[in-house]
């Protein structure tokens, strides 16, 4: 199959998103077909050349008070990219802004897409200008209206969908590197220089932006012996810094140095309420911690309460400080819910997630078969 991921985001970003659109184009290279991926511009020229496959740029600006995130201007180049490549499906990725381009495209040229629904847009919106959910809402019914098939990652995200006039949707969820992250990873030394005095461990991994609302984690940083690892950056990072004085921030940490951290938590701890998924939580899992998210979006699907970890109620400080006192209080419900969480996600491998979603581009190029004829 020859397909052209048309995505908002793609590596040197670390997000969702990003992430997601790398493992697909590295699977289907994988499995013999020929992908092709239109991204935003990044300012890094040299940023594509260990991309799996080509990589189309379309000119793009930073966010507005978020530069970190770009977002892609109109351009012909989706169009002329997909014709070009004489694609065979579209897959949209997170579609909003370059994603609509490639949807108008997709249906010039009678090619058949997959909308991947990634971002809690609806919920970006209230949190940063306290309005817009209707527009976003109407944004998303229009792409998603128009795809051949939505592909939503959790069971919350199905619901949410279908709840605004969505349909074709079928669950798909994100697979994890169980070789990369991994409980033998644990390391001594690290955790010496993290907590010298022989702390618990408590760590969050992801953006510090103000909807993921890290700021919840004060209270859990007051407790007695608990030492508090923030890995990430983003535009809440010189507020957090303030709000929690005792936290080690790490910045942003990647690959090998990313996994030897997870597995040197006690616990891992997700605070924000608007995850359609969540892969940090799959990624603590598979390094043998126990987790604590909000009981809101992926992680009801993905953290089985008082087996893998702890579920709390979405933005409430105190239910969050008492969860992660309580695992700070038992080693031995920590290890067992770390050794339950491995278990969980053994078998969650990008591969298996990969060969899904090629099982899913057949049969939308079937259905597309059985109306033409």
């Amino acid at each position: 199959m020859r397909v052209v991921i048309v995505t908002e985001s793609f590596p040197p970003d670390v997000n969702g998103v990003a992430h997601c659109a790398l493992q697909t184009a590295r699977h289907l290279v994988r499995r013999g077909h020929t992908p092709l991926v239109i991204a935003p511009a990044v300012a890094d020229p040299a940023a594509d050349a260990d991309a799996p496959c080509a990589v189309v740029r379309v000119p793009s600006l930073p966010l507005p008070g978020y530069p970190q995130v770009r977002v892609a201007l109109p351009s012909r180049r989706v169009a002329a990219a997909i014709a070009a490549h004489r694609a065979d499906l579209v897959h949209l990725a997170g579609p909003f802004v370059l994603g609509v381009r490639g949807m108008t495209a997709a249906t010039r040229l009678g090619i058949p897409a997959v909308a991947v629904y990634q971002t809690d847009l609806a919920g970006y919106a209230r949190t940063y200008v306290g309005t817009g959910e209707g527009a976003a809402w109407r944004r998303l019914r229009a792409v998603h209206g128009a795809a051949d098939r939505t592909l939503a990652p959790s069971s919350a995200a199905v619901r949410d969908l279908e709840a605004h006039g969505i349909g074709r949707i079928r669950l798909w969820g994100r697979g994890v590197d169980t070789v990369r992250f991994r409980p033998e990873l644990r390391d001594d030394a690290l955790r010496g220089e993290l907590a010298p005095n022989g702390e618990l461990l408590v760590g969050y991994v992801g953006r510090l932006a103000p909807e993921k609302r890290v700021d919840l984690l004060a209270g859990a940083g007051r407790l007695p012996g608990v030492r508090l690892v923030v890995v990430g950056d983003g535009p809440s990072g010189p507020a957090l810094r303030g709000a929690l004085p005792d936290a080690r921030f790490l910045g942003r940490r990647t690959g090998a140095d990313l996994a030897r951290i997870f597995a040197s938590l006690d616990v891992f701890v997700h605070t924000g309420p608007f995850e359609t998924f969540c892969q940090t939580v799959q990624e603590a899992m598979a390094s043998g911690v126990p987790v604590v998210a909000p009981a809101a979006g992926g992680p009801l699907d993905l953290v089985d309460h008082g087996r893998t970890g702890l579920l709390v109620p979405p933005g409430d400080p105190e239910a969050l400080h008492e969860a992660v006192a309580s695992l700070a209080a038992s080693p031995d419900l920590r290890a067992a819910y770390g050794r339950a969480g491995r278990a969980t996600v053994e078998g969650r491998t990008w591969e298996a997630l990969g060969d899904e979603l090629i099982g899913h581009y057949l049969e939308v190029l079937r259905e597309r078969t059985v109306v033409a004829a």
